[in-house]
């Protein structure tokens, strides 16, 4: 493991600045307890402010199994059911709306509006709604028939969280706070904002397109009645922690094992799309490379963050990026990739440790990442940096021949590394290929192709 999560700190720190993506923090917590945290790049491109593991992001729609998780213990307090009409609970509803169960609500099967008929929150151009402006929409019918298919809706995440103020006859922040966040003991998650002064704070960034350049988000949007579904603030490692706590096979939780596999159990299956995947009670759901996953992912105007907890490893991953274009989903999908390489492979034995690097050509760079007893070639380009790769036989100390290749790469041929007096690595020879430190091939593509300066006429 800790030579899989070695790698994934290398290649998302390659794929952050290939991308050329603001800022990126990542933890990784083993049974629980974190045991990776890193940040790169920034946390305010126009101040130049560098991004730290204690920034706190926007979460978005992280918050949902938060609220979840509330609910949850309400019902095993026995408050209330999953099978109540939401109406029970909260008054002046439209009918067809009041009818519809919590447990309909909790899994986006209640047939609601998604985000109402102005959805200008989540661009900037208006405030998140209050409580009578959330309930002026949900006096219209739902979109569709209830328990029809799965259908998001941030307006239902946002009813919950009355159901929450109904029974507790509490403000939903207090109540959440106390018993969910602190519960779990997290001290680096707020409900919404505001947060304390003086906090470290990620703000958002646009794309680079239409203005040719990213612009800074404030990020400091109270998200009103629609916090329940979208306004936790927090690290990387304090949603790792919550999330680990939710996996039915953790020793520690705020809730029952029943609970927890209420929720993560899959109740809907995401229709018209091309990667398979389900929703249950406030959690996202699916499959990667073998391993079934559960956990959740968001997106706030500036921001994109994902969550996977994988039961059988007793692992947790959060990446949080601070973007909206961010690459959160896509490298926690490429480093679960990397763990399960390393998982069918293990570490590296005696023989073939040293054989590491990041080495380039002109073509771009490769990595040499020495697994079990052989040494794999990983493209940091891609998003799955170990599909089809290279695999090099060690014979010597400096010597390997490429013992499985793609029928259009080398396959069959030598591999060398050369040294300099002082015993250093200075290139790789991967067949005909000579491969240079990063700086090194930097200043041979100056040399070649750089403008050259004219000399001023006399």
């Amino acid at each position: 493991m800790q030579s899989a999560i070695g790698y994934i700190r290398s290649w998302i720190e390659f794929q952050l600045r290939a991308s050329q993506q603001p800022g990126c923090i990542v933890a990784i917590a083993h049974r629980g307890k974190i045991v990776a945290e890193y940040a790169f790049g920034f946390a305010n491109l126009a101040t130049g402010e560098k991004l730290t593991p204690r920034h706190r992001f926007r979460i978005a729609s992280h918050s949902k199994s938060f609220t979840a998780a509330g609910i949850m213990k309400l019902r095993e307090r026995r408050q209330l059911r999953l099978d109540d009409p939401v109406g029970q609970y909260v008054k002046g509803l439209h009918p067809q709306v009041a009818e519809t169960t919590i447990a309909q609500i909790l899994s986006h099967s209640a047939g609601l509006t998604r985000d109402g008929a102005d959805a200008g929150q989540f661009a900037d151009r208006r405030p998140y709604l209050s409580e009578r402006e959330l309930m002026a929409e949900l006096r219209s019918p739902p979109a569709i028939e209830p328990n029809t298919r799965f259908k998001y809706s941030n307006h239902g995440f946002g009813l919950l969280g009355l159901v929450i103020e109904a029974i507790t006859k509490e403000p939903y922040r207090a109540w959440i706070e106390r018993e969910i966040v602190d519960a779990v003991g997290l001290r680096e998650t707020e409900p919404d904002m505001p947060i304390a002064k003086g906090i470290p704070f990620a703000r958002g960034h646009t794309l680079r397109l239409p203005v040719g350049r990213r612009l800074v988000v404030p990020g400091e949007n109270l998200a009103n009645a629609i916090a329940p579904a979208g306004g936790v603030v927090s690290t990387a490692a304090d949603v790792a922690r919550f999330f680990a706590q939710l996996a039915p096979n953790a020793k520690r939780s705020v809730l029952s094992a029943a609970s927890r596999r209420e929720m993560t159990r899959k109740h809907w299956r995401n229709p018209h799309a091309s990667l398979e995947g389900y929703y249950g009670l406030g959690i996202m759901s699916g499959t990667m490379g073998g391993w079934d996953w559960f956990g959740h992912a968001g997106g706030f105007q500036g921001y994109i963050s994902r969550t996977c907890v994988i039961p059988a490893c007793d692992l947790t991953i959060t990446i949080l990026t601070n973007s909206i274009d961010g690459w959160a989903g896509f490298w926690l999908d490429g480093a679960m990739h990397i763990l399960r390489a390393f998982k069918a492979r293990g570490a590296p034995n005696r023989r073939v440790r040293d054989w590491t690097g990041r080495w380039w050509g002109i073509w771009g760079a490769i990595d040499l990442v020495p697994m079990g007893n052989q040494v794999i070639v990983a493209n940091p380009h891609a998003l799955n940096p170990f599909m089809d790769a290279t695999e090099i036989e060690v014979t010597g100390r400096d010597t390997g021949r490429i013992s499985l290749a793609a029928g259009y790469a080398s396959h069959g041929q030598a591999v060398r590394r050369t040294r300099n007096k002082a015993g250093s690595v200075t290139d790789v020879w991967l067949a005909g290929g000579n491969l240079n430190p990063e700086k090194t091939l930097a200043a041979e593509m100056e040399r070649r192709y750089a403008p050259r300066k004219r000399r001023p006429a006399r």
